[in-house]
């Protein structure tokens, strides 16, 4: 059997154990070149599973005999945990016996506690009153004998009594007591001179532990507010040594802050008393120094360090909202700040759009003088108008024009000045303004820089522009009006993103903003106007400039040559002049504009340039080699018109070009080509008058057939 228990092994696994069994048996594996004997391990595997029978019957009996035994004991622990039930019932009732009787003695201790101290207290009383008695008889002798009035050590409990009596003595008549009365009064101005003194030594000695005691006991005295002051006082010696006052102030306010509580039964107070000192005197002494030097004579220097006094005062004030003030100190820190500011702020509009307006005007005439300019009156009025649209509809030369030398007026050095200064204007304004007036002084910066900026740089130079443009039968003009709109434009974006990033934050939410918006529609409005105006005009010189070119250059017989056979050229000199003058101009116009402008712009110039190459063709009679000269004319003029990048501009000199195939198509082929695509809708008139422009027109046979 103890050879069947030494195979099993944990953990067990049947195949394993048969494996085990089999190499154990002689004969029943190949070992050592043992031959195989099946029944040898046969008579094995039965003996071995008798074994395993007897083991299994000798276990089964060790398991019952278990199973009873733990009956059993499971029997006899009921039966203990029962009795130990019983004997914990009988525990709790002896528990709750004992504690009714506690209760009863405790009630009958605090009744005799209570009988004991109503007893007690009128003695204690009684007591001490007859000890006031006797300090009083003191008094009313002429002479302290007392150790607690002699001895410098009981300042305390010395303190205490003569409270009690000055207050005692303020009841007695005046006319029977008035000496003692006199003696007690001076008694306790001399302790209380005393105590304030002794603060003062303690704390300058550092002792926290005797300035609480000392502090404690003045706190019944009426010179409490002067130990208070005095400990404001001390804190601030040498204190402000650096130049940076606030950050002085920061500094001390944090070191007293963590003292105070240890020092002060109310430390709130005594903080905010702190604070308030240093606010009415060291910072108002010194933003009047900073600000009073520079008031009348530099207005740009006193509001820089108005801005920076007032910012540093509220940054400060930030701080010290994290320590307890009481419980309003948002207000309590505003009032402060009023204080100190409330005689500059009261007048700061007026100061800020003074200095903008001289500031402006300087910026501005300082340009005009580098640029040797004398700034000329702008004709404004109901003739002036009228002028201005006669010229415009008509070109007629109502008056001389000014020649401006190619100088646009404009400057983005100036403009970045101006807004650098309404910028910083603007800040001022956010931080300095009562939330009530903000948007109400904002608008008064904006209408600063509409005038200064809009009117008297950007519209002035507007003005001048027009006034520069000769008219358009002027021959060999510069055109230098593109290059206002140029930087007309880009100043207006600068102006744009000031208005969106600086003014906006501030009339936002206020009934300001929709009379600020109004302000700038207005002024652009009116820019566009002459905006428009001077492309218009400047489109009228470069159509007359190609006029002039076309006058000078075309000559009649270029499509009538004398001899037909011997044409060299490919187009016309005029035709070459032309497109490269156009192409110039709309190199400049893109350069000019943008977005959509662009493509205005060159829509109009586009259809004007097909309108007078157009009327040009009209003036000549063509041969059928002129003719040929005339379609690659047009489409040498075709392929400019594709810079324009305008599909109305192209189509226009597409059909042009279709238009001059009628000067050389055979006569039998006219009407085939006049019913194509590009001449079918249009009208027969405009067909005939090209057919008119041939040499040939009046023979019979191209009349009949073209009718």
């Amino acid at each position: 059997m103890a050879t069947t228990a030494e195979l099993f092994e944990e953990p067990f696994v049947a195949d394993e154990y048969i494996e085990r069994l089999a190499w154990r048996t002689p004969g029943g594996g190949s070992r050592g070149g043992e031959a195989f004997d099946p029944k040898r391990l046969l008579e094995e595997f039965v003996n071995h599973i008798q074994e395993l029978q007897v083991m299994d019957e000798r276990i089964q009996r060790k398991v019952e005999k278990l199973e009873q035994q733990c009956q059993k004991e499971a029997k006899e622990f009921a039966k203990k945990v029962q009795e130990l039930q019983k004997s914990n019932q009988v525990a709790f009732q002896h528990f709750q016996e004992l504690d009714e009787h506690i209760s009863y003695v405790a009630t009958k201790v605090c009744h005799l506690g209570d009988q004991l101290e109503g007893v007690n207290t009128p003695r204690q009383r009684a007591v001490e009153a007859q000890k006031l008695m006797k300090y009083f008889n003191e008094f009313l002798d002429g002479e302290l004998k007392s150790d607690v009035f002699t001895n410098s050590e009981k300042i305390k409990e010395a303190a205490d009594i003569i409270q009690k009596l000055h207050l005692i003595a303020q009841e007695l008549p005046f006319d029977r007591f008035s000496e003692v009365k006199s003696k007690i009064a001076s008694k306790y101005h001399d302790l209380e001179c005393q105590l304030i003194q002794e603060f003062t030594s303690a704390q300058r000695r550092g002792e926290i532990f005797r300035m609480r005691e000392v502090a404690a006991v003045l706190l019944h005295f009426k010179g409490y507010s002067h130990c208070v002051d005095v400990y404001i006082k001390q804190c601030q010696e040498g204190a402000f040594l650096r130049s940076d006052v606030f950050e002085d102030a920061a500094i001390l306010c944090q070191r007293v802050n963590k003292q105070v509580g240890e020092v002060f039964s109310n430390p709130e107070t005594v903080l905010a008393k702190l604070i308030q000192n240093i606010f009415e005197v060291k910072l108002q002494s010194y933003v009047k120094d900073q600000l009073e030097e520079h008031r009348k004579s530099d207005a740009e220097q006193y509001l820089k360090n108005l801005y920076d006094l007032y910012t540093r005062t509220t940054n400060l004030s930030s701080k010290l909202m994290e320590f307890n003030l009481g419980t309003d100190k948002q207000t309590f820190l505003s009032k402060l700040i009023k204080s100190i500011f409330i005689s500059y702020l009261e007048n700061y509009i007026e100061v800020e759009i003074g200095y903008l307006k001289s500031r402006s005007a300087m910026i501005l005439q300082r340009y005009y003088d580098s640029k040797n300019h004398q700034k000329r009156s702008i004709g404004t009025g109901g003739i002036q108008d009228l002028k201005e649209r006669i010229r415009q509809r008509t070109n007629l030369p109502l008056g001389p024009s000014i020649d401006t030398h190619g100088e646009t007026f404009l400057s983005q050095e100036v403009v970045v000045n101006l807004l650098q200064e309404t910028k910083q204007a603007f800040e001022r304004c956010h931080r300095l303004s009562d939330p009530s007036d903000l948007p109400k002084n904002a608008f008064r910066i904006f209408s600063m820089l509409v005038e200064f900026l809009c009117t008297e740089h950007i519209d002035y130079a507007l003005e001048t522009g027009l006034a520069g443009i000769p008219s358009s039968d002027s021959k060999n003009a510069n055109l230098y009006f593109l290059d206002v709109v140029h930087q007309a434009n880009t100043i207006f974006h600068l102006f744009d993103k000031q208005f969106n990033d600086h003014l906006m934050p501030l009339i936002s939410s206020s009934p300001k903003l929709s009379e600020c918006l109004q302000k700038k529609k207005d002024i652009i409005e009116q820019m566009e106007v002459k905006l428009d105006m001077g492309i218009d005009r400047t489109l009228n010189c470069m159509i007359g400039q190609m006029k002039h070119i076309l006058a000078a250059e075309q000559k009649k017989t270029d499509f009538k040559p004398e001899d037909e056979n011997n044409v060299l050229i490919q187009y016309t000199n005029a035709c070459v002049k032309v497109c490269g003058y156009v192409r110039k101009q709309v190199e400049k116009i893109r350069n000019s504009m943008d977005g959509k402008n662009v493509d205005t712009v060159l829509m109009e110039l586009g259809v004007r340039f097909h309108r007078l190459i157009y009327e040009h063709l009209q003036q000549y009679s063509y041969s059928c080699m002129g003719g040929m000269l005339a379609i690659c004319d047009v489409a040498e003029y075709r392929k400019c018109a594709k810079d324009f990048k305008i599909v109305l501009v192209l189509q226009l000199f597409d059909t042009l070009h279709a238009l001059c195939n009628l000067l050389v198509v055979a006569p039998d082929n006219l009407k085939q080509v006049c019913s194509g695509e590009q001449l079918a809708n249009l009208d027969k008139n405009i067909l005939h008058s090209f057919v008119q422009l041939r040499v040939d027109y009046r023979s019979a046979r191209l009349a009949r057939h073209f009718s």
